[in-house]
């Protein structure tokens, strides 16, 4: 659990100064589950370029709770929480300082959003908050106020945790965490998980994760973990202390994710990902007529497939349906093998492709379209999918053909400049096996909304 803030001061000499506003959002890593937002009356002056910053003055705190009428409150909701903030030091130093007035210690781990932030989104001109979150999109209210600065935290903290992929931010505080030394019980963990899409980490006492795995329904999927009687599930129940999770609100990122962090974190429960997630794919070539024939062949990596298929059979699936909706010869698919006509050329459902009546180039454009909607080689495109909630959306940006990352965005910030959406992505591989869960997705998904869009200034 995280306790997110921002604190107003009165400015003034190192130590001496006093808290004007105070805003704590406690997050769970997916939502805002507490809150505590207040002004504070430091019985002391407020400084005039303060004032001019923040807009609070003297005669709005003539009223407010001094500190100690809202320590209790403060202690009870930071409780047990890694305390973060945008330079948390400054923060912390504020709270302890408060605290120390009234003869107490404050103690509290931190995490601080500048070094995160610099470490996970390197190279920005500048790491202010207001800088730094309008430079990603994040929409800010009430800047220089309490609320609005740390409501601006909360959204930066969870774009940074999603970047985390190799998970860094969850495991430190897993280990930070005592109950975890605890015999777990698995009901207890099973219905603290919720029925929505994601990737899952189970992890051990130590907080390290030894299990990666992806579901359309996580709480399902746990629960067959936790009952299941294979090897697998064994070693998991022996081993498993807690489980974390990440929404991905869709199943594209969800596969995308869990190929990407197992190939990062190497759970020891995993098996070493498959040698690969695929074995075929589709490839073109010019026949001594001139029309593109197309063949499903072992993969080769030496040359360029239009799209993969786990298997034979979902491969000639794909080329039945294509065959189908394109009037396309059944010989020149390679799913019929003859020397003269083929079978819908008797039926006269084929052209003539496959004994050379067919014009080459209306035959070819056919072939094209199949080639230019199911192989995203030099293409540059998004590929827009529902987010984690109704109020946003998904996005994974491919560019000249090579995938770059996905991010979320709200809807109520529109997504009109491809620089923010960098800026946002969280970075993830490209290789055969991204460009297989991609394409196999497309041509699942026939409403997928797909915006293309090109490079040159």
């Amino acid at each position: 659990m995280y306790a997110i803030l921002d604190i107003e001061t009165t400015g003034g000499k190192y130590n001496e100064e006093g808290i004007t506003e105070i805003a704590i959002y406690k997050f769970d890593g997916h939502e805002v589950v507490d809150q505590f937002i207040s002004l504070v009356n430091p019985e002391r002056e407020i400084q005039p370029f303060v004032v001019n910053l923040t807009g609070i003055n003297s005669n709005m705190l003539r009223n407010a709770p001094k500190f100690y009428e809202v320590a209790k409150r403060i202690v009870e909701i930071t409780e047990g929480c890694i305390i973060v903030a945008h330079n948390a030091q400054f923060d912390n130093r504020i709270l302890r300082t408060e605290f120390k007035r009234l003869g107490f210690e404050f103690e509290r781990e931190t995490l601080c959003t500048v070094e995160l932030s610099k470490t996970l989104i390197p190279d920005l001109p500048s790491y202010s908050l207001g800088k730094l979150v309008r430079s990603l999109g994040i929409p800010v209210t009430d800047r220089h106020r309490a609320s609005g600065d740390a409501l601006a935290t909360v959204k930066l903290f969870k774009l940074l945790l999603s970047k985390d992929i190799e998970k860094t931010i969850i495991q430190t505080f897993l280990r930070k965490q005592p109950k975890l030394q605890l015999e777990p019980k698995l009901v207890d963990i099973i219905a603290q998980m919720p029925s929505i899409t994601g990737v899952y980490y189970i992890h051990n006492k130590d907080g390290d994760i030894i299990y990666i795995g992806k579901s359309k329904n996580i709480k399902r999927r746990i629960n067959q973990h936790f009952t299941g009687t294979d090897s697998k599930s064994k070693k998991i129940q022996l081993k498993v202390a807690t489980v974390t999770y990440e929404a991905t609100g869709n199943e594209l990122i969800a596969l995308l994710k869990e190929n990407e962090e197992i190939k990062r974190n190497k759970p020891i429960l995993n098996r070493a990902l498959k040698k690969s997630l695929f074995s075929l794919g589709l490839y073109k070539s010019i026949d001594t007529n001139g029309y593109i024939n197309l063949n499903i062949e072992p993969v080769d990596g030496r040359k360029k497939a239009i799209t993969t298929f786990t298997n034979k059979q979902s491969g000639k699936a794909f080329l039945n349906h294509a065959a189908e909706k394109h009037k396309l010869c059944l010989k020149l698919t390679g799913l019929e093998k003859t020397l003269s006509s083929c079978f819908k050329y008797e039926i006269k459902e084929c052209e003539g492709a496959c004994i050379n009546e067919e014009n080459t180039e209306a035959y070819n454009s056919r072939v094209q379209k199949i080639i230019t909607k199911y192989s995203y080689s030099n293409q540059n495109m998004i590929i827009i999918d529902r987010g984690r909630n109704v109020n946003e959306r998904s996005a994974i940006l491919i560019e000249n053909g090579v995938y770059k990352g996905y991010s979320f965005y709200d809807l109520n910030y529109q997504l009109n400049n491809i620089e923010i959406l960098k800026s946002i992505l969280t970075p993830m591989d490209n290789n055969r096996d991204t460009q297989h869960i991609i394409q196999t997705y497309m041509r699942k998904k026939k409403r997928l909304k797909i915006l293309k869009f090109n490079t040159e200034n």
